[in-house]
């Protein structure tokens, strides 16, 4: 139906009849003569219509915003060159025009970008906005360059079922129930990690899969409930090799897609370590600044905040030294306050470092009364404090100051533009092997429940459970978290325990998991792997906060499709068929 793509005309043609088919992304009727800029998803092309030609003129009068067009014509310079376009040195005369497609009037202007809401319902039209079509497109050139280096690596795409069995940990799933077994129900996988392990003991020794993954949670811009990963597993392997080989893959694969260099090795770091400097196991590496731990320093101190907390066995108290940060205003640092609220902070604490020269006259704090001299002057030789500085101080259990800090250090340094422009890998290791849920009162598994502990000793893990350290990591990029994996645990026994370490009894696992500990009895292989987040991955390097801008059809924040209306109610007779009935939603 045409002989070129609109975006791939130069020079070279000029001469040559060329077939083009796209969309009218402006037309122009200056009464002499009509221009027409036509788009495909390669680019845009100026079509002009003359009146020597009364055929192609008049269809060219006729042409509106976005309607669907084949063009004929002969390619020729431009008089007025545009810099802007790659096809800008060249026009093409139209010596036919055929309206494939009138448009009705849009319901917005593609080039503007509309509220979210109005783009989902629309997402077809959407999509034809060439810096969606460019955010997909660099999706597509990933995928493509992940699997072109896993399968000349000798990795095998091996696909694993979607409907499959209920999963007791991490997020919810979502359940499918059976026809033809009333009562039972299947559910989508939320992935496909027992599968891939089994085929690690079926001896396919390197797997990989794009796969579709679902999770039925409460969603944020970088989540969804349906999502992409790549998914991989190794047999006889330690992390060092799955590490080494995976970071290797994704050097390679981001500078061929997007010309980014990352460093050579990735930096390194324990979850211990990432949460004592950063209060996050995914610190973003652009930012400097870090934590300093002063609980010893303000121990004796009359600010009964700080003495609380120094004093508790699971509390924390620190210091962020912010460079700069005498500018910010009362009411700046109260917002501050206020955002760490929200992850769970009982107050902010803060210092204005105006002259260290003069001493106490020189700090603007409301809380420097409660500090001798002698402490204030060693907290600000702790965190490094210089003229100009503002100290920001959490104070609360390890954890809590964790998550506030760490939020608040992301915030500040973006809005005082301390963010490097640059990519900074990191691999985190050592994750803790357990975490105590108090409101359950029991233990969860931090990465999951078939990550292989450090301790090979059953016996030593049960008695050092609290403290246990996994064998799993985490890749992170610029503050996120890309991929996670870890060596599983190849031992039926082994599995076992930490199975009763997280309260799944002897029944529950034969249950649920009773296949896996039958197959870990047949000699299993030492094995491991990892899983990458393909949309957000995608999201970094196509340059969007949203992972939704890389999915070609997402779901809403709220977990629905404006473009299909789904869900939506299923009727009485598929219900019936299904042996399912639905309950109305409690009122209030």
């Amino acid at each position: 139906m045409r002989s070129h793509y609109c975006g791939q005309l130069g020079e070279a043609l000029i001469g040559q009849t060329v077939t083009l088919c796209g969309w009218a992304d402006v037309a122009r009727n200056l009464g002499g003569i009509c221009f027409i800029d036509l788009r495909d998803h390669e680019g845009i092309v100026q079509v002009v219509a003359e009146p020597d030609n009364a055929t192609a003129y008049a269809s060219a009068a006729r042409v509106g915003y976005e309607d669907c067009l084949k063009v004929t014509g002969v390619v020729r310079a431009r008089h007025s060159v545009n810099d802007r376009l790659k096809t800008g040195r060249i026009e093409v005369v139209a010596e036919r025009i055929e309206i494939l497609n009138k448009a009705e009037t849009l319901p917005f202007y593609l080039h503007e970008t509309p509220g979210e809401d109005v783009r989902l319902k629309y997402r077809y039209l959407d999509l034809r906005r060439p810096e969606m079509q460019r955010m997909l497109r660099t999706r597509v050139a990933l995928v493509r360059a992940l699997r072109r280096h896993l399968d000349a690596a000798g990795f095998q795409d091996i696909e694993t079922p979607i409907l499959t069995k209920a999963t007791p940990e991490g997020a919810r799933d979502y359940l499918v129930p059976s026809r033809v077994h009333p009562g039972e129900f299947f559910a989508l996988p939320q992935s496909p990690q027992l599968f891939k392990q089994l085929l690690m003991m079926a001896g396919f020794d390197r797997y990989y899969q794009i796969a579709r993954c679902f999770r039925d949670e409460d969603l944020r811009a970088d989540r969804q409930p349906e999502f992409t990963q790549l998914d991989m597993e190794f047999a006889f392997v330690t992390e060092q090799d799955i590490q080494g080989f995976v970071e290797e893959m994704i050097r390679s694969v981001l500078k061929e897609v997007a010309g980014i260099e990352l460093a050579n090795p990735f930096p390194r770091m324990t979850y211990a370590e990432a949460m004592r400097l950063y209060g996050s196991d995914k610190p973003d590496l652009r930012i400097a600044w870090t934590f300093t731990d002063i609980a010893e320093l303000v121990k004796g101190c009359e600010f009964k905040v700080f003495t609380d907390w120094a004093n508790h066995a699971e509390g924390r108290v620190v210091a962020l030294r912010v460079p700069g940060g005498v500018a910010l205003s009362r009411k700046q640092i109260d917002d501050y306050g206020a955002y760490c609220a929200k992850y769970g902070a009982k107050g902010l604490a803060w210092m204005k470092v105006e002259s260290r020269a003069g001493g106490r006259a020189g700090i603007a704090s409301p809380i420097a009364k409660f500090l001798s001299d002698a402490t204030l002057e060693a907290v600000l030789d702790a965190a490094q404090a210089a003229d100009g500085d503002l100290l920001f101080f959490g104070a609360g259990p390890y954890k809590t100051v964790c998550d506030f800090m760490g939020a608040l250090r992301l915030k500040a340094a973006k809005d005082l533009g301390q963010v490097e422009n640059a990519w900074k890998p990191l691999w985190v290791t050592d994750f803790p092997m357990f975490e105590w849920d108090e409101e359950a009162q029991r233990y969860v598994a931090l990465h999951h429940p078939f990550t292989a502990p450090k301790i090979d000793d059953i016996a030593e893990l049960a008695a050092n459970a609290r403290i246990a350290v996994s064998r799993g990591y985490d890749m992170v990029l610029n503050g996120n978290e890309i991929g996670g994996g870890s060596v599983r645990i190849h031992s039926s026994a082994m599995q076992a325990k930490v199975f009763e370490l997280l309260g799944i009894g002897p029944e529950e696992a034969e249950a649920k998991f009773g296949f896996l500990l039958e197959a870990l009895r047949y000699g299993a292989p030492p094995h491991g792997g990892i899983a990458f987040g393909i949309d957000r991955i995608a999201a970094l390097v196509a340059g969007t906060e949203s992972i939704r801008d890389v999915i070609a059809f997402p779901k809403t924040a709220s977990a629905q499709c404006l473009l299909t209306s789904a869900p939506s109610p299923i009727d009485d007779g598929q219900l019936a068929e299904l042996h399912v009935q639905v309950r109305p939603a409690a009122k209030g």
